[in-house]
């Protein structure tokens, strides 16, 4: 039987281990769908190219759609018209850089790794 500590021990080494073996970035995906949808997490492994986005979806003032994902650099803080629906939306683009950071979660990748890096250092000192 696996004790707590081996567990938190396994999930720091299969989460830290291949991120920082890999030299691409991991970012949340959607697809463009309503805010209001549900959609799973799906974590998708950019291109050396790519960087993380967060997409908005506008009409007039409303907001109604949402995407994440990866896109090519020199595409962020690009704005387009997207048919959707039958309704032209004006789909605006944000980019970052960090694991993870087009999450919505308050909770960022690097406040994740300093908490976890913590609590494995707590747990081994104990």
């Amino acid at each position: 039987m696996l004790t707590w500590s081996q567990l938190l021990h396994a999930a720091v080494f299969f989460y830290l281990v291949p991120c920082l073996l890999c030299g691409n970035l991991r970012c949340l995906y959607r697809p463009v769908l309503e805010k209001e949808v549900k959609y799973g997490h799906v974590v998708t492994e950019c291109r050396s190219d790519e960087v993380c986005f967060k997409a908005e979806g506008r009409f007039g003032n409303y907001s109604a759609l949402s995407a994440s994902g990866c896109m090519p650099r020199k595409n962020c803080r690009w704005n387009h018209e997207l048919p959707y629906k039958g309704v032209v939306f004006t789909m605006s683009y944000k980019c970052c850089t960090r694991p993870y950071c087009n999450s919505c979660l308050g909770l960022t990748a690097n406040t994740l790794s300093i908490a976890l890096t913590l609590l494995t250092i707590v747990v081994v000192a104990s």
